[in-house]
């Protein structure tokens, strides 16, 4: 059996420790954070790594395991933490994320370029630390917690996009299976007026035999016009008889 590692024995310790306030209130934590950032579930900065990533998911799986857990929502909050791993341990989900975690320092810069027009002294110093002011904003809680909401805004925005987007898509394929069930319906009657007027192939053609041999039959009272007579048939003309003194 392997020797325990001190990490694991200063978790084992650390856990023995918690109490169950500690526990709920991490379950607390944990189902209030914003659905669409698994950062914020793992309790992780932006730049954490995935190594990062899996040692807190161990950590707070523990602390919230419905095992362990007596919260009513323990099970919630260890799925929700679950997820949040998987999300971060996807290369294209972790991408898709921190791409909109960069698009927020954007703006976020942008929007503070045109704060520091105004304010002369803080541009000065600015420059004269050749960009480390800037830089070690970026790393106070001040700007974190900055960061965190514009995130939250972009990813909200992005969602309801995409949303918008499969309603769309969602619209469409409902259009085209009813054009195509209509061209079914469409074609299924007539194969069906094709079927019955082949049924009836034989009904038809021994009418126009009946016909052909008995003639137009007369309908009663029905007036018919009078033969022309001729001596010669082969004649063209119609020989009219001749009254005699």
């Amino acid at each position: 059996m392997a020797a325990e590692s001190e990490e694991e024995r200063l978790l084992k310790s650390f856990f023995l420790e918690v109490s169950e306030v500690e526990r709920d209130n991490e379950v607390l934590r944990i189902l209030s954070c914003f659905k669409l950032n698994p950062f914020e579930h793992l309790n992780l900065p932006f730049n954490s790594s995935t190594d990062d990533v899996k040692k807190q998911y161990r950590k707070l799986s523990l602390l919230v395991h419905p095992d362990k857990c007596k919260h009513a929502q323990a099970k919630e909050a260890f799925a929700a933490l679950a997820k949040a791993q998987q999300l971060l341990l996807d290369p294209q989900e972790r991408e898709y994320i921190l791409s909109q975690v960069n698009h927020a320092k954007e703006e976020l810069r942008s929007k503070r370029k045109k704060e520091l027009k105004k304010d002369n002294a803080t541009k000065i110093k600015s420059l004269v630390d050749e960009g480390k002011y800037e830089h070690q904003y970026e790393q106070s809680d001040e700007f974190q917690q900055i960061l965190k909401l514009k995130v939250r805004e972009i990813l909200t925005e992005q969602e309801w996009r995409r949303r918008k987007m499969q309603m769309r898509i969602s619209e469409e394929e409902g259009r085209l299976k009813k054009d195509e069930e209509e061209t079914k319906e469409m074609w299924k009657r007539k194969r069906e007026h094709e079927e019955q007027w082949e049924g009836t192939r034989e009904q038809r053609v021994s009418s126009w035999r009946d016909f052909m041999k008995g003639g137009k039959k007369v309908k009663k009272g029905e007036i018919r016009p009078p033969k022309l007579k001729t001596e010669d048939p082969d004649k063209s003309y119609v020989q009219r008889p001749v009254k005699r003194g």
